[in-house]
């Protein structure tokens, strides 16, 4: 199968990243190491190449409505310039993805899905509003969009040297226009590693231009292998690993996007209303290995008599808070923050503690 490959896959070769298929793409998974890109983002500023997520941009007078039926967080509450985290569902209540959605304007929003979902996402999309009959155009705008995450303690100052002193002044979740090298962008204060920060909307074809902009002002490029121990520490779900269409989202944690009584029905709900009523039968928690060893995403839970029970979904070192670490589905009976959980790997058998909350939060 060939990758594709984003606006700046040049610039990765250049500067010796070593590349892996992921989604579909051919992406960086590390320049200089993992741990000290981890380091470079927890302490300084890191830059991210996540132009692989796709765009999906709905417009007109029933906008609103269009997007409200096909996430499960009340985008109602949205104004132009804010951003909220939701999921979608099926019918089931099943993740099929989690996304974050931006009012860009008011009849305009933009959602950004996962690169491995673009494709399912847009089919569930077109789906779920076959028989909406009001006025919106959905557009697919992935390949007009470089995306790159500016991530770390340093990176808002960064974003407003570069981009326009009005940045520093964008809240959590909102945005602000700004021009890096004479480049104009949409900076959304959003992120996945824990840290502040900006992700970057640049037109294609100026993806470098800014690429060059921000690692000359000192921004560490960051591979998906840093990410990935970034997400982990700061607890953050990862499609395909902890949420899929088997989860929802309250045994995932995530009950906190699910508004059942929002003006607009959406797809999932009556279900997802069932699942809240009745409980779920498990949930999904993180743990610190107590034991030598890390746990990979794989590994098993064991019950008694060490019958197994649930399922490692996440798994890694934790470079910051120090240890190895991870997230695992288990019996609603067995979630219990401080808990020991016995986790069955190729043959051995690791002890680890629950852990409630992210394992790290920024001061």
């Amino acid at each position: 199968m060939t990758l594709q490959t984003t606006p700046l896959h040049a610039a990765h070769v250049a500067l010796g990243a070593k590349m892996t298929a992921f989604g579909g793409w051919d992406m960086p998974i590390q320049y200089e190491g993992i741990l000290a890109e981890h380091e470079a983002v927890r302490t300084g500023v890191g830059i991210f190449d996540v132009s692989h997520m796709g765009e999906v941009d709905f417009e007109g007078p029933d906008a609103l409505a269009a997007v409200a039926r096909l996430v499960t967080h009340d985008v109602s509450k949205l104004v132009p310039g804010k951003a909220q985290y939701t999921v979608t569902c099926q019918e089931d209540g099943g993740i099929v993805d989690d996304c974050i959605v931006y009012q860009l304007a008011e009849q305009r929003f933009r959602i950004v899905i996962n690169a491995a979902n673009i494709a399912q996402d847009i089919a569930h999309f077109e789906a779920g509003l076959a028989s909406f009959e009001g006025d919106c155009t959905m557009t697919d705008r992935s390949s007009e969009f470089a995306l790159v995450a500016v991530q770390g303690p340093g990176a808002v100052a960064m974003a407003a040297e570069l981009g326009g002193a009005s940045l520093a002044e964008v809240p959590s979740f909102g945005m602000g226009e700004g021009k890096v090298a004479g480049v104009p962008v949409l900076a959304a204060r959003t992120g996945y590693t824990g840290e502040d920060g900006f992700e970057l909307f640049i037109p294609a074809d100026a993806a470098v231009t800014v690429w060059n902009a921000l690692t000359g002002a000192g921004a560490k490029p960051i591979g998906l292998g840093a990410r990935d121990t970034l997400r982990l520490e700061a607890r953050l779900s990862l499609y395909g690993n902890d949420i899929d269409t088997t989860t929802n989202p309250y045994e995932a944690g995530l009950g906190w996007v699910v508004k059942l009584d929002k003006p607009h029905p959406f797809i999932g709900q009556e279900a997802l209303r069932a699942v809240k009523a009745q409980g779920v039968s498990r949930k999904l928690v993180g743990f610190k290995v107590t034991s030598r060893g890390i746990v990979r995403a794989g590994a098993d839970v064991l019950g008694e008599d060490d019958a197994i029970v649930g399922r490692v979904t996440s798994g890694g070192v934790a470079p910051t808070v120090g240890g190895a670490i991870g997230l695992a589905y288990v019996p609603k009976t067995m979630a219990s923050p401080g808990a020991p959980l016995r986790l069955s790997q190729r043959g051995r058998v690791l002890e680890a503690e629950q852990v409630k909350g992210p394992f790290y939060k920024r001061s």
